[in-house]
């Protein structure tokens, strides 16, 4: 079965061969990881080292679903260290449970980011924040308050990311009530794009399973 490190490798080498874009921030990356932080204009907010690394973002954190799983939750009897000291969280739940491995190494949720992003980001939830605060230099993302406001031009994709893992996964918590009105409406207001057609195509050769949500919204745009 694939793991989260597979799938990094695998999102490098067959998805994203000629499309070396962050995410939330626009910032071109080479096939060496490297990241050129001048083509979006990034400024480092505090973490100039962590800016400069590409890291594969979860947009439906993995604390998120991993809450669900009670080997995250509480343990597992395998869960014990080699000093035999029990263990929880992520580890445990990656080490025991098939579902949970499924769902952090699930390719559709899975995006190249700046890693001081990332960082920052944590596991806060998507958002509209008031204002345009900027702390990353021309990056348009705003992250306070244990929320994230990301740019425009990706908020479809972020909802439909969210509902695709929501209905993929079911009973994990992946939309709160809360939430679902928001993804909706990011879902209607910005329309699925060429680039995020393609990668979908991509992902399904690799993965060899369907993503209803991006599959009926890439059809409907090409009509």
């Amino acid at each position: 079965m694939r793991n989260f490190e597979e799938a990094k490798k695998l999102l490098m080498e067959k998805v994203y061969y000629d499309h070396r874009e962050t995410f939330y921030c626009g910032c071109s990356f080479d096939e060496h990881k490297r990241i050129d932080l001048a083509s979006c204009g990034y400024v480092p907010r505090k973490d100039p080292k962590r800016a400069s690394r590409l890291e594969w973002e979860h947009v439906v954190p993995a604390h998120a679903f991993g809450q669900s799983f009670i080997e995250w939750r509480e343990g597992h009897p395998d869960c014990v260290d080699k000093n035999g000291r029990p263990f929880k969280g992520r580890r445990c739940a990656r080490l025991v449970n098939d579902e949970f491995r499924r769902m952090e190494a699930d390719l559709y949720n899975l995006y190249p980011a700046i890693g001081e992003v990332n960082a920052d980001r944590s596991n806060y939830s998507m958002a509209e924040i008031p204002g345009e605060k900027r702390e990353y230099g021309d990056c348009d993302v705003e992250i306070e308050n244990g929320k994230i406001e990301p740019r425009e031009a990706i908020r479809g994709i972020v909802a439909r990311t969210y509902l695709y893992m929501d209905e993929t996964y079911p009973g994990h918590g992946v939309i709160s009530h809360k939430n679902r009105k928001l993804f909706e409406a990011w879902n209607e207001l910005y329309p699925v794009t060429e680039w995020e057609c393609e990668r979908m195509r991509r992902i399904e050769a690799v993965q060899k399973t369907e993503n209803r949500i991006l599959k009926e919204a890439c059809t409907k745009a090409a009509r």
